[in-house]
């Protein structure tokens, strides 16, 4: 049916292949059983309640799921826009391949609070931070569904430090901090702790051993 086509098309552009329901154009008579026909289908992927995904080019939304990581970011761009949400803390440190093995939990900072934990249909928590975003240091980077924002090695680094025993990751977190800290830039991680206005207990210490190790 071209109401399917033009629908899937129109997911397919929005930012990171994903749209909420409500946005989704009225091409069918019915857009709720469509999105949910085309989801049975396979062109489709339901991330969430109200949260739909365009399928990549040759592959099948009945086999095929988005890493956690990409669906939690495409799930809150649909949510705040695009350019106004960012990959942060142990979700930017698996981006940075700084915690090898995948873990049930995304985190997101979003520009405003109030909002509940997400569980994806797919499986995995998405936890929504509230952060002024225009304080963290951002990079535009490429995930499994399209390009999106993510914390900076160094961002990463210190947020991490100021969440050790969150979420009941504490071993991955201190992973992550012993294998980002080779990516990090003393000059660049100092910059942020400078203006912070709340300083992690170690991130001084990091520093120092950041500074010492490059000499």
């Amino acid at each position: 049916m071209a109401a399917d086509v033009d629908i899937v098309r129109a997911v397919a552009r929005a930012p990171l292949r994903t749209l909420r329901l409500k946005e989704v154009p009225e091409l069918a008579r019915n857009t709720w059983r469509t999105t949910d026909r085309l989801v049975e289908q396979g062109a489709l992927v339901r991330l969430a309640h109200g949260v739909y995904t365009a399928v990549p080019d040759g592959r099948d939304g009945r086999t095929w799921k988005p890493p956690l990581e990409a669906a939690a970011l495409a799930l809150a761009t649909a949510r705040f826009g695009a350019r106004e949400v960012a990959l942060m803390g142990v979700s930017a440190a698996r981006h940075w391949a700084a915690i090898p093995r995948a873990i049930g939990v995304a985190t997101v900072a979003v520009p405003r609070r109030g909002y509940a934990p997400v569980t994806l249909e797919g499986g995995g928590l998405v936890k929504f931070v509230p952060r002024n975003m225009d304080t963290l240091e951002l990079v535009l980077e490429r995930t499994g569904l399209g390009e999106g924002l993510v914390t900076t090695p160094e961002q990463t680094l210190f947020d991490l430090l100021g969440r050790m025993d969150r979420d009941g990751l504490g071993r991955e977190v201190a992973g992550a901090v012993e294998n980002l800290t080779p990516q990090v830039k003393p000059d660049e991680f100092a910059k942020i702790v400078a203006r912070a206005r709340i300083v992690p207990a170690g991130a001084r210490d990091m520093l120092k051993r950041l500074e010492t190790a490059n000499g």
